[in-house]
């Protein structure tokens, strides 16, 4: 099992930045890619960013492209993912998944850490 712990939330004004951040423990060795999602109130839950863990290969929605940027240190087990140029519309709950091998489901998530960009 892989445990994964979401901080760096708050709120932030339009235009603003801030970084999440997701600390993974436990059979962490077995972790292929971790991804970020989040789900705005009466929306479903979309896909944000995600990073293979071995070679860095990252992978963005195009609603964040260009302001969002997901990086990984591996020694720590963390995932970051670093939050520019921050729009109302991003505001959700943002959530840290990982999932063992390709083709398979992300089936490791966080807690969630709500994000919330003031107009």
């Amino acid at each position: 099992q892989v445990q994964l712990v979401e901080s760096g939330g708050g709120l932030v004004q339009a235009g603003g930045s801030m970084r999440l951040s997701c600390a993974a423990s436990g059979r962490t060795f077995t972790t292929y890619r971790m991804g970020w999602f989040r789900q705005a109130p009466g929306k479903e839950r979309e896909f944000v960013a995600s990073i293979t863990w071995t070679d860095g290969r990252t992978v963005y929605a195009d609603s964040v492209k260009g302001r969002f940027t997901i990086s990984r240190d591996s020694a720590k087990n963390t995932a970051f993912l670093q939050m520019n140029s921050l729009k109302p519309e991003d505001t959700a709950v943002y959530y840290c998944a990982a999932k063992v091998a390709a083709g398979y489901p992300y089936d490791h998530w966080g807690q969630g850490t709500q994000v919330t960009v003031s107009s």
